[in-house]
């Protein structure tokens, strides 16, 4: 097993070598990175289900400073298939690693819903949220200000700070302007339906989508459903939903670098983090000693 997963990430890493010399650091980081991803796709219940080989080498680029800017990562995937709790776990399981090792702030977060436009005043014409979501639909691209959420995410990976909207998800569709202050850290993370849609995609240096399988994810969007008192509209609202993600959503996770189980354990997904910062702990405090 070791000798064949050997074999494996030396083909891997050799696949960069045909096209450019590659110095001895980023080598050493990418075939940690190789075998913590190759280890973790063969496990019993895996995190990752699969990867582009290209994306290691990003990492590792951005590991040992050869890219020096902070680095962004979008992540999509339908409606209930766990991304936001995927999100929030990386987000927790970075911010334990800087406080472990008083490293600052490490990460910062740009919320997609938070860039659907106000739509409170015709909400209030129709008479109720209900109404009006009868004639509008909430489950496409249009819907959000992608054009202004790739402004901020840029202005971040270029050193500036922003000021983020924020968006009232109770019903009202009011969104209040340069309301949360975001500045500049090592990572940007955004994750929503359309985070890795062609308008906004390339804002990203890490592209991560969420999948899972149909039942499990249906079974998460009526217990919600329920929670949120949705009553009879929550079946229509899952159709229309699941219609298009069929256009807007699904065809992410070919374009996508990572694609992440949407079911897998929570724990797990910590753990498998924990292993990546762990290798970027190795080689920077090496480098500092």
């Amino acid at each position: 097993m070791t000798n064949t997963l050997s074999r494996s990430i030396e083909k891997k890493s050799t696949y960069y070598n045909k096209y450019s010399s590659i110095p001895n650091d980023i080598n050493e980081v990418e075939l940690k990175l190789f075998k913590i991803f190759d280890e973790e796709t063969k496990s019993l219940n895996p995190v990752v289900i699969s990867y582009k080989p290209q994306v290691i080498h990003k990492m590792a680029e951005f590991i040992t400073g050869k890219i020096k800017r902070c680095a962004s990562v979008g992540i999509a995937g339908e409606t209930a298939s766990g991304k936001s709790t995927v999100t929030y776990d990386i987000i927790d399981t970075i911010e334990v690693f800087s406080e472990l090792f008083n490293l600052g702030k490490l990460i910062t977060r740009v919320n997609t819903d938070d860039y659907y436009y106000d739509r409170s005043e015709e909400v209030r014409k129709a008479g109720s949220m209900a109404e009006f979501a009868k004639n509008y639909d909430f489950d496409v691209p249009e819907a959000l200000e992608l054009s202004l959420m790739k402004e901020h995410i840029l202005k971040l990976l270029s050193g500036q700070s922003v000021m983020l909207p924020k968006y009232d998800m109770s019903g009202t569709t009011i969104r209040v302007d340069n309301c949360i202050p975001a500045h500049p850290s090592r990572v940007i993370i955004s994750e929503g339906l359309f985070t890795l849609t062609d308008k906004i995609r390339d804002a990203f240096d890490f592209k991560i989508y969420v999948d899972i399988d149909s039942e499990i994810q249906r079974e998460r969007f009526f217990i919600r459903a329920n929670e949120r008192g949705l009553g009879e509209s929550a079946k229509s609202i899952y159709e229309n939903a699941s219609e298009k993600a069929k256009i807007y959503i699904r065809p992410s996770r070919k374009l996508a670098d990572i694609v992440l189980s949407g079911q897998a354990n929570r724990k797990d997904y910590k753990i498998f983090l924990t292993k990546i910062l762990s290798a970027a702990k190795e080689f920077i405090f090496a480098k500092q000693g």
